[in-house]
């Protein structure tokens, strides 16, 4: 196969690619878009599950409202004012509700909003679409699931800064029975994972029964949620199971099937670019995965823990953990099986996440993630030289078969059958693989999508600078100098390869690959654009190699 036709099959499988990628985001189900609610506490209106002595009969109440913190400019500081406590460490800046003890807010020190911008990124808020991380008992005398409303915890003060390697946040409860309850926030020091504790001490009469609960929820509409047809991204649910280490939960699908699922530990989050919330129930107990929406406004995901029940005068603890920060891929393996995953790489991940280790040494090396993605590219191009060494070694030899195929035309003119019959004969006499080209072909296509996804999903490419106007590899060149070298060394390829094509629609096609990959171009990360750019450079080198070699044998290469 000619490199040509090679380009241009890349070209339309490509852009096939993202077309139906772009389909899947323009005409799937569209969520209504939320409107503002009054503020109320009700567990019900919250979304809070329900639960009875059996957690696997207990169901998703069918409330219809959800409790936002108000979202208009006046509400808002009257709330932080009168209910709210901040948290300040060095990766998170976060506020939680007394009501309920919720996560309302999180912003990530560590990660800019904008490149150079001082203001932080916000994962979870209360503006700008609701995005929450609530928890809770539930259960007969679950706190959360009183009659009078969910519980109104104490603080020591209303904000806590981190000063040494850890910072507890504890907020206490009691009722007039006598059972008290800690709810704990643990924060540690270069960390996104805070520790959630409940110690409940029963100084009441009777044994009491608990249920932890902790759920994500977040409005269903946003603008720009999924990205654009060059830069598609997922932004939904996810969970992981005993059987299923990561699965995607799309709000659409929140929204047609309520999700049950009674599995050994799992985890359950809200993923979008870059960034993810998650919790992490105890991973040696049974956790029962629910969904649920809420007035076609709020997508829920959360779980239900095991029950327990404890004696008058007794004491138990019950922890989970919550995730809020980067897809950073080593600390969230570390966090649960699977929850790396949310790094999604898609069917391919098998390669990426290979590609995307040695992109990460080759980092720590040279310290330019630009320079690392050209070594990259060098080293990926090495490897698959001898097979570049054979597509046009192969090719070379069609061309010289030439004269012999027109004789087998001349001689069986129509007779497709017998011609075809003595070009497999002329093939294996001559030693020619007629299917030798598309090797590379089919090898590469994959190794491209898998980068693809790497320099796409990696949060460390994120604001990562290269050189000169280069400032961000995650993003398009802002002056589309990469995607026009591209078309260049494009253009330079096709002078260099010579073509059997002869029918003048294919040659007009060709001649205008390049411009039209240089289009498409324009809106790719200049990460990717960069290491296409580099690929074409050394396909030049390697081909003015390999052609130099031909000549020296004898085998014909124009």
């Amino acid at each position: 196969m000619e490199s040509q036709r090679s380009f241009l099959i890349i070209g339309l499988a490509l852009v096939s690619f993202l077309l139906w990628q772009q389909w899947q985001a323009d005409y799937g189900p569209k969520p209504v878009t939320p409107v503002t609610n009054e503020q109320r506490v009700d567990p019900v209106s919250e979304g809070v599950p329900s639960s009875g002595s059996n957690a696997n009969n207990s169901d998703i109440p069918a409330g219809n409202e959800d409790v936002p913190i108000a979202q208009n400019s006046e509400a808002t500081p009257a709330v932080k004012q009168d209910r709210t406590i901040r948290v300040k460490t060095d990766t998170l800046d976060v506020l939680i509700d007394l009501v309920g003890g919720d996560v309302i807010s999180a912003n990530l020190v560590d990660f800019p909003v904008k490149q150079g911008a001082k203001e932080a990124y916000s994962l979870l808020r209360t503006q700008n679409g609701l995005y929450q991380a609530q928890s809770g008992l539930i259960g007969k005398d679950g706190p959360d699931q009183s009659a009078s409303g969910r519980p109104r915890y104490d603080a020591a003060q209303s904000e806590f800064v981190l000063a040494g390697d850890t910072l507890k946040v504890p907020l206490t409860w009691r009722n007039d029975a006598g059972i008290a309850i800690t709810k704990t926030f643990t924060f540690t020091r270069d960390s996104h994972d805070v520790e959630v504790t409940y110690t409940i001490n029963n100084g009441s009469s009777q044994s009491a029964n608990f249920q932890q609960y902790a759920q994500l929820k977040q409005v269903l509409e946003q603008e720009n949620s999924s990205g654009n047809m060059f830069m598609p991204t997922y932004r939904g649910a996810a969970y992981s199971t005993e059987d299923d280490n990561y699965e995607k939960y799309t709000f659409g699908d929140i929204e047609d099937k309520n999700l049950r699922l009674a599995t050994k530990g799992g985890w359950v989050g809200m993923l979008e670019h870059y960034f993810v919330s998650a919790w992490i129930p105890p991973q040696d107990q049974t956790n029962t995965i629910y969904s649920r929406t809420l007035k076609n406004q709020f997508a829920i995901i959360g779980f239900t823990g095991t029950p327990i029940s404890v004696a008058s005068g007794d004491s138990a603890t019950i922890s989970s953990e919550l995730y809020m920060g980067p897809k950073d891929q080593d600390k969230l393996a570390q966090l649960a099986r699977g929850l790396d995953l949310t790094v999604d790489y898609g069917i391919l991940w098998w390669i990426s996440q290979p590609l995307f280790a040695l992109l990460k040494f080759i980092h720590s090396l040279v310290g330019n993630w630009g320079v690392a993605i050209i070594l990259i590219t060098v080293v990926v191009k090495g490897a698959m030289y001898p097979l570049t060494k054979k597509q046009y070694e192969s090719m070379a030899r069609l061309r010289n078969l030439a004269p012999k195929m027109q004789q087998l035309k001349d001689r069986h003119g129509d007779d497709r059958q017998k011609m075809s019959q003595a070009m497999m004969e002329l093939y294996k006499k001559e030693k020619v693989n007629p299917m030798g080209g598309c090797l590379p072909l089919i090898l590469q296509m994959p190794i491209f999508l898998a980068l693809y996804w790497v320099l796409l999903e990696s949060v460390e490419l994120r604001h990562a600078e290269f050189f000169l106007w280069i400032t961000d590899l995650s993003v398009k060149d802002p002056f589309f100098v990469l995607p026009v070298l591209t078309g260049a060394s494009m253009w330079l390829l096709q002078k260099l390869q010579p073509t059997t094509v002869t029918d003048p629609m294919q040659q007009k096609i060709m001649q205008f690959m390049p411009v039209m990959m240089s289009v498409f171009f324009l809106w790719f990360p200049a990460g990717l654009v960069l290491y296409w750019l580099v690929s074409n450079v050394i396909t030049l080198i390697q081909a003015k190699i390999i052609y130099a070699s031909m000549e020296k044998r004898g085998l014909q290469t124009r």
